[in-house]
């Protein structure tokens, strides 16, 4: 659920900026899903760009606080996710954590990594949704330490009905910057893409996992 539009309008154009969302409808991109997709997008991108970051990881702190208040800790989701979520912990002035795909397989074997106590609340930052499973495995893993998850915010989701479910169905309340939907109306009018892309990317968000099979 995307909070203000005015923010998802901008945040998309800076994604657009910086070249952080490639379009690219002629030339598919090919997911590690093995989707074949039209878009593709590298938020990590942005970690270069220090007034943009900070406009970013403002604006997620600011969301932060009118949706939870202050949690006890940040999140964020590895690896996309530790450079913007330790942004976010520090605007908030907050502890930062970041959670694994999976345990290490040596030394302590941790997925979390950094202080998390029982029952302090978190907020997970994550950086993309597509179809939010890996997202949602950093949820069960801080949950397993007694964790209360309060929510999750991300910059950017392609807003597939698989994540909608994945997210509905686990009872996890997630809000982003900015949507796919934002993102192709504001390519569409700064000409970024021409209309006959824009038919592709609207084809390609309706059925994703079929588009060129």
């Amino acid at each position: 659920m995307v909070l203000d539009k005015n923010t998802a309008k901008k945040t998309a154009e800076l994604l657009l900026q910086i070249n952080a969302i490639k379009l690219n409808p002629e030339n598919p991109f090919s997911w590690a899903s093995g989707w074949k997709s039209p878009i593709y997008c590298d938020n990590r991108i942005l970690l270069s760009y220090p007034t943009i970051r900070k406009y970013i990881s403002e604006e997620i702190a600011k969301q932060v606080e009118t949706l939870y208040g202050k949690p006890d800790v940040i999140a964020g989701v590895a690896t996309g996710a530790i450079g913007m979520g330790v942004l976010v912990a520090d605007v908030l002035g907050l502890p930062f954590i970041y959670v694994r795909p999976e345990p290490k397989s040596h030394g302590r074997k941790n997925q979390i990594e950094g202080q998390l106590e029982a029952n302090q609340t978190v907020v997970v930052i994550e950086d993309l949704i597509s179809t939010g499973k890996s997202s949602l495995n950093a949820v069960a893993a801080l949950k397993e330490q007694n964790a209360k998850v309060k929510g999750m915010l991300a910059i950017f989701t392609y807003g597939f009905d698989v994540a909608v479910k994945n997210f509905s169905d686990k009872d996890i309340e997630l809000h982003t910057l900015s949507s796919y939907e934002y993102l192709i109306e504001q390519a569409s009018e700064t000409g970024y893409i021409k209309e006959e892309q824009l038919h592709t990317l609207i084809d390609w968000r309706v059925a994703p996992s079929e588009w060129l099979q």
